[in-house]
């Protein structure tokens, strides 16, 4: 099978980037993408359905998040990013940082291991910090975020790619625990609707499910689900009207938009919401929770 671990998925993505930035009009440029995918990566890529054809949405994310996360430290005093599941992400590398920003990423071993022997001799652009952690044990991931959030006056927590692949339950404890901890004031993630998460189970509900990593999260309220746990939405970046303003819409867009218009409004604002990247704001205290294996 083309997805043997969850790990897998990081290097499907750094394929994604490495298309992207050897485009002459590249929206971004990571330089580190092609050496961090490596052969298995395109293997990854070749083997899946629509393989290629659907790099368009994750080089929009890619692009959204590099976005959100250079406002955050320029304009919203955020000295620290704690970058869950952080997988090949090279941005502390390839980014335009401060110095003094403190950058974690967190994941599991092995492939920290890799990106850190990928990257041996790269000078990161901040503060840089690995830490490998299975955050599905509860007791490793809150001492670890308690840790962290000792050391931050305003963190950012991002998870890229990362809650499709967990369950309702899994993904409340995770907001929970992020929620405990006074100075992670912001989390900038990435959400499906559940539409979309249908589509995304018929072309790789085959391949995810044998890497035991299948797609899960995509609750039918949106945002709302995180309110109880002590997040709002103060963001919404729809990824469709971002794929347009970067001119990285997918084949036969335009005629999905001139359909849109004779819509209702309630369908038109359930398409803009397909998916998309969203900031959320830690506001009332959460309930308890954990996130167990």
């Amino acid at each position: 099978m083309a997805i043997e671990h969850i790990s897998d998925t990081a290097r499907w993505v750094a394929v994604y980037r490495a298309m992207e930035s050897e485009r002459p009009d590249a929206i971004f440029r990571d330089p580190f993408a092609k050496r961090l995918a490596g052969e298995r990566g395109e293997e990854i890529v070749d083997q899946i359905p629509r393989g290629r054809a659907t790099a368009w949405a994750m080089i929009v994310r890619t692009k959204v998040f590099d976005e959100v996360i250079l406002d955050a430290v320029e304009h919203d005093g955020v000295d620290m990013i704690v970058n869950l599941a952080a997988g090949l992400d090279a941005r502390p590398w390839r980014l335009r940082l401060p110095r003094e920003l403190r950058w974690v990423d967190v994941d599991l071993p092995g492939i920290l291991e890799y990106k850190a022997s990928s990257l041996r001799g790269e000078t990161p652009n901040c503060d840089y910090e690995a830490v490998a952690a299975d955050l599905r044990d509860a007791a490793v991931r809150c001492a670890l975020f308690e840790r962290l959030g000792s050391g931050a006056h305003r963190a950012l927590v991002v998870t890229e790619g990362l809650l499709v692949y967990l369950t309702r339950e899994q993904v409340g404890a995770l907001a929970t625990d992020l929620r405990a901890v006074p100075s992670f004031r912001r989390w900038l993630i990435d959400l499906a609707s559940p539409r979309l998460l249908e589509i995304m189970r018929k072309y790789w509900a085959r391949q995810l499910e044998a890497g035991v990593s299948p797609f899960q999260f995509a609750p039918e309220e949106g945002t709302k689900f995180f309110e109880p746990f002590g997040w709002r939405e103060v963001v919404f970046r729809s990824t469709t009207d971002d794929a347009r303003r970067l001119r990285r819409e997918m084949r036969m867009m335009w005629l999905w938009r001139f359909m849109s218009r004779f819509s209702s409004s309630k369908r038109r604002q359930e398409f803009r919401r397909f998916s998309g990247t969203v900031l959320l704001e830690a506001t009332t205290p959460p309930h308890s929770g954990a996130l167990n294996e």
